[in-house]
């Protein structure tokens, strides 16, 4: 066979034609292509917010008067705190904490306004939720202008030189589950659930799709296997892959990066079994799309997205449009990021943990009956 002799521009153009078909043709790449930088483009250009603004805030109010008032709407009118229920008692307001219901509770002491008149500065008590150092920063920052616009806006007439000088009144703030803000406690933990995502999810996907290439998907017709039984025999050795995982990215969490373990280990396993039957349900339900391996990691891809931008593990979840935070709430990650780290730093037992535990529960249960039914159809 002889080598053509000299570059062919009808040859080499003929090439390009065929790849371009074959593209087209291949609709989970085209839709890689096409979607990956369009998902991209809107959750960095619309949901991420690195100054998050309305987060959740809880009010304790012993002594209601003008100034107090004053204090709530001056809070609100900074953007930085959304006033969402008013409790009656500190353990109240704790337990809003550790749940994660609030970020911040307001606790206004009931000799307040007496003492302010008097001339004694009294202080006001924010409790945070510090577990996210970086969601904290800037509405902490506020605080101190806070006091100030209060103070010029109400003491004024004969009440004026309570005003001048230093502020009127103190706000004391008290950084909840991590004081020293720092971030590897929240990093970590999170980082967890991210690595357990990915490698699970694809590791399920990739096995059932190389199963179905070689052909070994026809020898299951020849026998009374049920499609749970496989489903479910699939499953159970890459969980004990994903409890590996998770103890060794637990120990270094201890002994390397000395995250704090407030909670029980039963507990913080309890929630990564949850979740690896989670990953692996959807990795079992991408692989009924997925026509051979590459598209079965692109699929794993396009899932693990916006797992990792909208769950809160590397923005602040509280500051995302309500549309991204809707996203958000069916994304098995969201869930465990907050079990994971109520767990740890929060020491959340069973009763705190429950409201984000039952999520993922409902969860896998679903998607394992997807994937029966996506199975089945394979198979006919």
């Amino acid at each position: 066979m002889s080598t053509p002799l000299g570059f062919s521009v009808a040859r080499w153009w003929s090439i390009v034609c065929k790849e371009f078909l074959q593209l087209r043709r291949d609709r989970v790449t085209f839709a890689m292509i096409v979607g990956v930088p369009l998902v991209q483009l809107t959750l960095f250009g619309f949901a991420i917010n690195t100054d998050p603004k309305h987060m959740p805030t809880a009010a304790i109010i012993a002594d209601d008067s003008e100034f107090t008032r004053s204090i709530v709407a001056a809070m609100e009118h900074s953007q930085y705190f959304r006033f969402t229920q008013t409790l009656t008692s500190e353990e109240a307001g704790r337990a809003a904490l550790a749940q994660g219901r609030v970020l911040f509770v307001l606790n206004i002491p009931a000799d307040f306004t007496r003492r302010l008149l008097r001339g004694e500065r009294p202080a006001v008590l924010i409790e945070a939720d510090a577990t996210d150092p970086m969601a904290m920063a800037s509405a902490l920052g506020a605080l101190p202008a806070i006091s100030q616009s209060v103070a010029q806006k109400d003491l004024t007439g004969p009440l004026a030189p309570l005003a001048g000088g230093q502020s009127a009144f103190d706000v004391q703030v008290h950084r909840l589950y991590n004081a020293e803000g720092i971030t590897q406690y929240n990093i970590i933990p999170g980082l967890m659930g991210v690595i357990l995502s990915m490698t699970l999810a694809m590791m399920t996907g990739l096995a059932i799709v190389r199963e179905r290439e070689r052909g070994t998907m026809e020898n299951l017709l020849a026998t009374p296997v049920l499609p749970i039984e496989v489903m479910t025999g699939k499953i159970v050795p890459y969980i004990a892959i994903g409890l590996i995982q998770a103890s060794i990215i637990l120990i270094a969490a201890r002994f390397v990066f000395h995250v704090p373990f407030e909670g029980s280990v039963i507990a913080i396993y309890l929630a990564a079994l949850v979740f690896i039957a989670a990953n692996l349900t959807v990795g079992i339900t991408l692989s009924s799309f997925a026509q051979n391996q590459l598209q079965a990691m692109q699929l794993t891809v396009f899932y693990f997205l916006p797992n990792m931008l909208l769950s809160g593990f590397m923005f602040p979840f509280s500051g995302m449009p309500g549309w991204a935070q809707a996203i958000g709430n069916v994304l098995p990650l969201t869930y465990f990021n907050r079990l994971i780290r109520g767990i740890l730093l929060k020491g959340n037992g069973w009763g705190d943990a429950w409201h984000d535990l039952w999520p993922l529960l409902v969860f896998s249960t679903v998607l394992m009956t997807m994937a029966v039914k996506l199975y089945k159809r394979t198979l006919d």
